[in-house]
């Protein structure tokens, strides 16, 4: 059975534009796979370790080769089953707002938890780096309050740090199937908004269709 796993980042649950868009890609690939298995993990819902001395001192223990004390090991674990909501599913679905040119904090958090050697890559001294997470693909959606196209007045290569960033991440990782869906000017009055989620959304339809 495919499993699809929702990251969903946005504190909002009704006026979300991300969850909005999100959400008709999963009723419409729903309909288009009825068999999927949809999990949910909501990042404000989750209540995410500290990256503290257990954790960074197991991560270098790992790095030497040296065995792990009790502390570090239980540390390491909570990591390992965060990640392995990612390791277990098929279609990794990302839904995220921009805050502050970039990405939400809670989304970053996780990114820096889990983005470990032997957890989501590998590292060997001639080959370099690998991405775990080979063979799955991803669908991430992008809210904006304004746009970003390069016709707008906000000069996009210098402010956008929230898909390029992200996709280096998946990347590093290794998900190299992307497909996104933008939505933006969500603050430009009810009907620029209106008609920016529609268009999204009726993007999102296709993209479920064509996953199938």
């Amino acid at each position: 059975m495919t499993i699809l796993l929702h990251v969903s980042s946005s504190p909002r649950k009704q006026r979300s534009a991300s969850l909005e868009v999100a959400r008709s890609f999963l009723s419409h690939y729903r309909d288009y796979a009825p068999h999927v298995q949809v999990k949910h993990l909501d990042l404000w819902d989750l209540e995410l370790p500290e990256f503290d001395d257990s954790a960074m001192t197991a991560k270098y223990a790992g790095l030497a080769g040296t065995p792990l004390t009790a502390s570090q090991q239980q540390a390491w674990d909570r990591l390992r089953k965060l990640a392995s909501h990612l390791h277990e599913a098929d279609i990794l679905l990302f839904s995220m707002p921009l805050w502050n040119f970039s990405i939400p904090y809670k989304l970053k958090h996780f990114i820096d938890l889990i983005s470990q050697k032997d957890i989501l890559f590998s590292f060997d001294p001639e080959a370099g780096f690998s991405g775990l997470l080979t063979g799955k693909k991803a669908i991430v959606v992008y809210a904006r309050g304004l746009s970003y196209a390069n016709d707008s007045f906000t000069p996009s290569q210098e402010f956008d740090h929230q898909k390029g960033y992200f996709e280096t991440w998946l990347k590093f990782i290794g998900v190299t199937e992307v497909q996104s869906i933008v939505v933006e000017k969500t603050l430009f009055g009810s009907e620029v908004d209106s008609e920016a989620r529609q268009q999204a959304c009726q993007q999102a339809s296709q993209l479920a269709r064509s996953l199938v």
